[in-house]
């Protein structure tokens, strides 16, 4: 009898706090945030926020598919490539199995790859909390060269372990795409079962989520979103193919259908409590598939990820039940500083929607941005960043993250905006200077770029 009482009063907390945040959420508030942003050319992408399960906030802006001829408006049921927040999925599915007593975090990796390096070494668990020390294939300066060419698990697996080790497995924490494609591969070979199938049999059908699959070539007729970078207007982006990324990042999916999926998974409709501890348990600050987030004094969990020109953040604050998911196919503008105005939004923190002035464009030809091509790396900063284009778009990207456009604002001169990235070029001396955050970092070239 207390058993079942304790059940009802529980239900009826729930859908109050449910009932608060759709009644206090300022909507209006939202939709001025979204809009500004949008007319400014900040932005492209969709936002979903919900209260224990309920959806209380949707919302679009910008378009799916930008053409002279035709541009198809993004929708509450746009899919977009997540990126990384692929491994959440991997993350839970990994733990699945180890319910179902086929696998245990302690099992090392030599079991099924003995050919990457350290492999008796490295376990499930430092594979899920990045600590295995496996190089990060896509930290390969010749990635951007074949990363939408459709690559077989054989040629992956050869291109990871190639590498050696970085750091002895366990003795410390670094981000690594390597771990959740070895991941994913696993899993295929443990139940004799594709990812695809997977991702369907043990997450999607159970929980309903209609728009949340493995990518494949975009096909904008599906309603899924093409990327961009601006440049005085939305300029298509290469797109990876998604036989590369696998279980690190082939997942596409709906804002709405990742706060369904957070939601469950922090409800126990996925995995057991006790795995889900497992996977909050932090080591310097990262857990396994899960990272840990504050916001004012708020506490939540979730997972970024970023592919091409797509940049997606998932959020879930259990005291709260709140789920927020936001997915960019296009943006100038910080994301941190959006998902900062989102949030204040959603707990009714004071927050000024953003204004902002007219932009005066400049151009640039394809044959001008040669002579910044190549890889550079720096004395200061341990990472190589390579630059390459696509037609008048000069092209960004640092060993182990997403490439980005930047911008033309002066002779030399080059911006990302969304991450306060200046960039200023010395073609006479192959160099160049990184400006963020205040600091400015010398660059020298080390290899011209091939293209």
């Amino acid at each position: 009898m207390n058993a079942k009482i304790y059940v009802v009063a529980l239900s009826i907390g729930c859908l109050s706090i449910s009932t608060v945040f759709a009644q206090s959420l300022n909507k209006e508030k939202m939709d001025s945030l979204l809009n500004v942003l949008s007319l400014n050319n900040k932005v492209m992408g969709t936002l979903a926020v919900s209260a224990q399960g309920k959806s209380v906030y949707n919302g679009s802006m910008g378009y799916l598919s930008v053409s002279d001829s035709k541009s198809i408006p993004a929708n509450e049921k746009t899919i977009y490539r997540i990126g990384s927040i692929s491994k959440l999925f991997t993350a839970t599915m990994v733990f699945q199995l180890i319910e179902e007593g086929k696998l245990t975090l302690s099992n090392k990796l030599d079991t099924w790859f003995p050919e990457v390096p350290n492999a008796k070494l490295i376990s499930i668990e430092h594979l899920l909390g990045h600590r295995s020390g496996i190089y990060n294939f896509t930290n390969d300066p010749e990635y951007t060269q074949w990363m939408t060419i459709p690559k077989t698990h054989a040629e992956i697996l050869q291109k990871i372990s190639k590498n050696p080790s970085v750091f002895t497995p366990g003795s410390k924490w670094e981000y690594s795409n390597s771990n959740y494609v070895l991941l994913s591969y696993i899993l295929e070979k443990i139940t004799g079962k594709g990812y695809s199938e997977l991702l369907k049999e043990k997450i999607t059908d159970i929980i309903g989520l209609t728009n949340t699959y493995c990518g494949t070539e975009i096909n904008t007729d599906r309603n899924e979103a093409k990327s961009y970078g601006f440049m005085g207007q939305w300029k298509e982006l290469p797109e990876t193919d998604m036989s590369i990324p696998s279980g690190a990042g082939a997942v596409c999916s709906t804002p709405y259908d990742l706060t369904k999926f957070i939601t469950a998974l922090f409800s126990n409709k996925l995995i057991r409590s006790e795995s889900l501890s497992q996977m909050k348990s932090m080591f310097e600050g990262h857990g396994l598939g899960l990272f840990e987030y504050t916001f004012s004094d708020k506490k939540a969990f979730g997972h970024n990820g970023g592919i091409d020109g797509f940049i997606s953040m998932l959020r879930y604050f259990p005291e709260e039940g709140l789920a927020v998911a936001f997915c960019t196919n296009g943006q100038t503008y910080p994301l941190d500083e959006i998902y900062h105005g989102i949030l204040s939004i959603c707990f009714n923190k004071e927050y000024k929607i953003p204004v902002f002035k007219a932009h005066t464009l400049h151009s640039i030809s394809t044959e001008d941005l040669d002579k910044y091509l190549g890889v550079y790396e720096s004395s200061v900063i341990p990472i190589k960043i390579t630059i390459t284009k696509n037609d008048t778009i000069l092209i960004a990207q640092g060993e182990g993250q997403s490439a980005f456009p930047l911008e033309y604002t002066a002779p030399d001169q080059f911006q990302f905006e969304a991450a306060g990235i200046i960039i200023e070029f010395n073609p006479e001396k192959e160099e160049l200077l990184l400006k963020q955050s205040g600091g400015i970092f010398l660059f020298k070239a080390v290899m011209e770029n091939p293209l």
